[in-house]
């Protein structure tokens, strides 16, 4: 049944702006997820919009700049003040989607944000964050240049990705940070150690990606499933051999939780990600309109202290096999985390 619980407000910390508490992350349309259908694409975003979806979340590396060019055509005829676009730069690609790395000096970031709204057919971008650390651009002058831009109207807030504590209190010194878009799922809660508190402290809002962990929470994994050789999940450790069993296990205990709620894994995936604070938004990368119907569902679940104690028996911190990422792109992370 669909679900007709539309998404409660959230503010993107305390500089942010107030957007969903579930977002739609647009990247599986266009990039590292296999095939997607285009006009499937854009009737989700249109459905999402219609739920109450106001948070729309891109790079412009999907695809490079084809995952824009589609929300363009999505938010046709639609009022743009109603929406928020969250946009990651700086991640650089070959012709034939290899990554060579990154590119956040203050010339790029300028550069990266005008093509970006070229792509959009907008005069700004609500959120802009680097999508990685740079390793030869200390971030206060990324933060410096972005902040450039935000005086004069082209970005709304500055936001970051993937980073840790220190680098957010540095960032924090230079400008106000909106909200840090990180993984946190069941499976992935390394922030919870130091990032989040740190967060916390600093007024620094939750954008939350990966919430089911690529797939992996979905209650739809088959370890069968062949992936297209464009799917990043062939490389992903969590997603081989033993480590896939041992993770798939831990969602069938998941599952027992789920059965009891009457609701989907899923939709318990979700609800534990959206039960962590008021400061932390959640990220959805449906691409199929029964996939987003599945997500907003996750709405109308309550999570009791006795449902969360179960969630934490089923699931607990540090139970997931294998890294998040294969060695070469875990190497890109900031190396706090």
């Amino acid at each position: 049944m669909a679900s007709t619980t539309r998404p409660a407000q959230r503010p993107l910390g305390t500089s942010g702006p107030v957007t969903s508490a579930l977002g739609l992350g647009c990247m599986g349309m266009s990039d590292l997820y296999g095939p997607a259908d285009e006009a499937e694409s854009i009737a989700t975003i249109h459905a999402a919009l219609d739920a109450g979806i106001t948070l729309l979340d891109t790079g412009d590396f999907y695809g490079m700049g084809h995952n824009e060019l589609l929300i363009h055509e999505a938010l046709r005829g639609r009022d743009r003040d109603r929406v928020q676009i969250s946009v990651k730069f700086g991640a650089q690609r070959g012709p034939d989607g290899q990554w060579l790395g990154y590119d956040t000096s203050p010339a790029a970031t300028k550069t990266a944000l005008t093509y970006t709204l070229r792509r959009l057919r907008t005069d700004h971008i609500d959120v802009y964050r680097p999508a990685r650390l740079d390793p030869k651009v200390p971030i206060e002058e990324t933060v410096g240049a972005i902040a450039d831009l935000v005086k004069g109207g082209y970005v709304r807030h500055i936001g970051l990705s993937e980073v840790g504590a220190d680098t957010l209190r540095r960032a924090a010194a230079v400008h106000p940070i909106s909200d840090l878009q990180i993984e946190y799922s069941l499976l992935s809660r390394s922030i919870e150690a130091a990032v989040l508190p740190t967060a916390r402290e600093l007024g620094i809002g939750i954008t939350a990606y990966g919430v089911l962990s690529r797939g992996l929470l979905s209650g739809h994994w088959n370890p069968d499933r062949s992936l297209a050789d464009t799917d990043f999940r062939t490389n992903s450790p969590r997603f081989q051999g033993d480590n896939l069993a041992h993770n798939l296990a831990l969602v069938e205990a998941l599952r027992a939780v789920a059965d009891s709620k009457g609701a989907s894994v899923a939709q318990i995936a979700i609800a534990w990600v959206a039960s962590r604070g008021e400061d932390v938004v959640t990220l959805v990368g449906a691409r199929r309109r029964d996939r987003l119907a599945e997500a907003l569902s996750s709405l109308d679940v309550t999570l009791t202290p006795a449902d969360l104690a179960a969630i934490e028996a089923a699931v607990p911190a540090g139970a997931a096999a294998g890294d998040r990422y294969a060695a070469a792109q875990m190497a890109r992370l900031d190396s706090e985390r």
